[in-house]
C-alpha cells in the first residue's frame, strides 16, 4: 500500500501547485483519478495520453506550453527516461509493474507490498484528495476492483447506485448503475483526443453522478448523449463475437479511429469466464490487442508469447494490452495457444 507519509506528499504537492500539469491514462480509472484531483485544485490542467506504448519526449511540448511548476502522471504505466529528464518537479502514480526511474518522485502500491497490492489509482486518488466517493467507485469498478472501504461511504451517499447483493467487481461493472457509469465514462474517451478533452471539461463541471444518469442537467445530457452515440458502435462489433468450444475467443476488426478492445474484452471475460480473450484491432500495420483471462495468468502468458515475434506489451496478471505486427500476429497466436 502507499503509506500515509507518501499520501501526505502528493495531497501537499498538489494543494500547494499554482500551475499543475497532470497526464492520465484514457481509461475510467485514469479519468477518475485526474477529476479528484482536479476537485482538490480546480487550477490543474490535464492531458489525456491516448497514445499505445509510453508517455515520451513528444509530449515535452504540452510542458513547454503550460509552464507548468508541478508535473502529476497517473495511470500510465511507461514512462520514458527522456521525458523525466526534460521535465521538472513530477509526481507519478501508478499501480502497474514497477519502473526505475531518476528525476521522479514516484508512488506504486506495489513496491511496497511486494507485488501483492495493485490496487487502481483512483483508489489511491481518493486517499489523496479525499473527494467524491462516486468518482472513486467508477474508476475503481471501471478496472475491476470493488474498495470496499470507500464502498461503505458511497452506500450511505448514493444507495441507488449500487445493490448490496453485489459482491464482485465484474458484477457490480455490468449489473449496477455505478458499472454504467463506469462504461459511459470509458465510452466518451473514445475519439479524437481534442472532442475528448472538450468533454472531460464539462465531466469537472458535474457534481452528482445522477446528472449522467438520470440526464438531469444540460451537462448530463451531453455526457449521457456522448455515451450513446458510441455504444451504437459498441454494440454492432460485440454482437459479431462468435463464441465455439475453443479454449480462446478471438475477435478482430478494424477501425483507425475507434478502440474498444479493452470494453469488448471486459464484457466478454464477465459473460465467458473460463476462456481466454483476445480483441485485436488492426491499425497501422499492428494488431493492437486486449487479453483477459480469470483462469489463466494472463502477463506471463503474454510475455512468453512476444519472446520471438515483433511486439510488445504489459500490464497486470489477468488483464494485458498488447501491440503485435500483422505478420506476426498469427505467430504470436500459436504461442498463446500453446501455452494454454
Amino acid at each position: 500500500m502507499l503509506t500515509e507519509k507518501e499520501l501526505k506528499e502528493l495531497r501537499d504537492a498538489l494543494i500547494n501547485s499554482a500551475r499543475p500539469l497532470i497526464f492520465f491514462d484514457d481509461d475510467p480509472d485514469g479519468l477518475c483519478s485526474f477529476l479528484q484531483f482536479y476537485r482538490l485544485n480546480p487550477e490543474s490542467h490535464g492531458v489525456v495520453f491516448k497514445k499505445a506504448g509510453s508517455l515520451n519526449t513528444d509530449f515535452l511540448r504540452k510542458v513547454e506550453e503550460y509552464q507548468p511548476d508541478t508535473i502529476f502522471i497517473l495511470d500510465i504505466a511507461n514512462v520514458d527516461q527522456e521525458f523525466l529528464d526534460g521535465a521538472k518537479n513530477v509526481y507519478w502514480l501508478d499501480h502497474h509493474t514497477p519502473s526505475e526511474r531518476r528525476n521522479v518522485k514516484y508512488y506504486n502500491p506495489m513496491i511496497n507490498s511486494k507485488g501483492k497490492d495493485n490496487r487502481p489509482v483512483s483508489y489511491w486518488a481518493y486517499k489523496v484528495a479525499r473527494e467524491s466517493t462516486w468518482l472513486a467507485m467508477a474508476g475503481c469498478v471501471g478496472d475491476w476492483f470493488l474498495p470496499e472501504d470507500i464502498r461503505q461511504s458511497f452506500e450511505e451517499e448514493y444507495p441507488n447506485l449500487i445493490d448490496k447483493k453485489i459482491k464482485t467487481p465484474e458484477h457490480a461493472l455490468f449489473e449496477s448503475p455505478i458499472g454504467l457509469l463506469a462504461r459511459a465514462l470509458s465510452f466518451i474517451l473514445k475519439g479524437m483526443t481534442k472532442e475528448v478533452m472538450a468533454v472531460i471539461k464539462v465531466l469537472t463541471r458535474i457534481k452528482d453522478p445522477n446528472e449522467i444518469l438520470d440526464q438531469s442537467s444540460s451537462k448530463g445530457k451531453f455526457i449521457w448523449k456522448k455515451y450513446k452515440k458510441m455504444e451504437v458502435i459498441y454494440k454492432s462489433l460485440i454482437d459479431s463475437v462468435q463464441v465455439t468450444e475453443d479454449k480462446i475467443i478471438l475477435f478482430k476488426y478494424s477501425n483507425d479511429k475507434t478502440s474498444l478492445t479493452s470494453d469488448l474484452s471486459n464484457e466478454l471475460l464477465f459473460k465467458y469466464p473460463k476462456k481466454f480473450i483476445i480483441i485485436a484491432r488492426e491499425k497501422n500495420g499492428e494488431m493492437k490487442c486486449s487479453l483477459r483471462s480469470s483462469k489463466y495468468e494472463v502477463r506471463p502468458i503474454l510475455e512468453k508469447a512476444l519472446k520471438d515475434v515483433q511486439g510488445y506489451g504489459g500490464g497486470h496478471l489477468h488483464a494485458c494490452g498488447a501491440a503485435v505486427k500483422i505478420m506476426d500476429f498469427n505467430r504470436f497466436l500459436e504461442n498463446i495457444r500453446q501455452q494454454l
